[in-house]
């Protein structure tokens, strides 16, 4: 997801999603230490999305 469709978002479902991806990741970490894992690239889209997210929640609380 980028930056414009964040932006349209409320905070509540950012925060919603934030954790929703910061489960993921951890799920995928636990799956590739344990040699489970066939697409370890997705851990950092994983967490480049959750960068993504806590940016857009940090600019709409300077907004606000």
């Amino acid at each position: 997801m980028d930056m414009k469709e964040l932006m349209t978002k409320n905070p509540g479902e950012l925060h919603r999603m934030l954790a929703e991806a910061r489960d993921e990741l951890r799920e995928l970490r636990f799956r590739a230490h344990e040699q489970q894992l066939s697409q370890v690239r997705r851990i950092r889209t994983v967490r480049q999305s959750v960068a993504r997210l806590i940016t857009a929640i940090n600019s709409m609380k300077k907004t606000a």
